[in-house]
């Protein structure tokens, strides 16, 4: 009689059982999107806090604000799909494509890094233009501070520096810009 109450309760916890081992193999129902550089998606206009933005493809874009970063969010989806990783060297943008890369310097040193746009965002302070993950943040510096004045600029990198920032490493440093350029794009931002 034991081993038939056994057998009744076991069929009875299966279903639970298999459906619990189902979401743990999925992630908890998260379906991430594999880290590609296709399809690149604009999206439509959204609201954040009362303000619109406007996605739009600007090969053109360079801007000047300011520069935060973020990093508890580890495995967190970004807005792109991808899980979100705070080591690798990318960045959340309120409108440049999802995704697409930028060239970020930091206007207190001229160091220069590149980071792929996989994120929307900021959506808080007045003059920030960017979002780093930790990962950029380290590689530019400005991780201790948290915000640092930068140059945000759309650039298309070859396919080696493409794969590196996919595989959540660090890209080829850039050039530092040059004393007067820093003081040229300091002057921009009122600084």
């Amino acid at each position: 009689m034991a081993g038939a109450n056994f057998s009744l309760r076991s069929l009875r916890l299966f279903p639970v059982a298999l459906l619990a081992l189902a979401l743990a193999a999925c992630g908890g129902g998260v379906h991430y999107r594999p880290v590609s550089d296709t399809p690149v998606r604009i999206g439509p206009p959204y609201t954040v806090r009362g303000t619109t933005y406007v996605p739009a493809a600007d090969p053109s874009y360079d801007a000047v604000g300011y520069a935060s970063w973020y990093g508890s969010a580890s495995g967190h989806q970004t807005a792109n799909g991808e899980k979100f990783r705070p080591d690798g060297v990318s960045a959340a943008h309120t409108t440049l494509p999802l995704p697409s890369y930028a060239e970020v310097t930091d206007l207190d040193t001229g160091r220069t890094i590149l980071v792929r746009i996989n994120d929307r965002g900021p959506f808080s302070g007045r003059g920030r233009i960017i979002d780093l993950s930790e990962g950029a943040a380290q590689q530019l510096g400005i991780r201790r501070k948290g915000i640092a004045p930068v140059r945000v600029r759309a650039v298309e990198p070859p396919n080696k520096d493409r794969k590196r920032l996919r595989d959540g490493k660090e890209a080829v440093e850039r050039p530092r810009m040059s004393r007067r350029e820093l003081a040229e794009w300091r002057a921009r931002l009122g600084l």
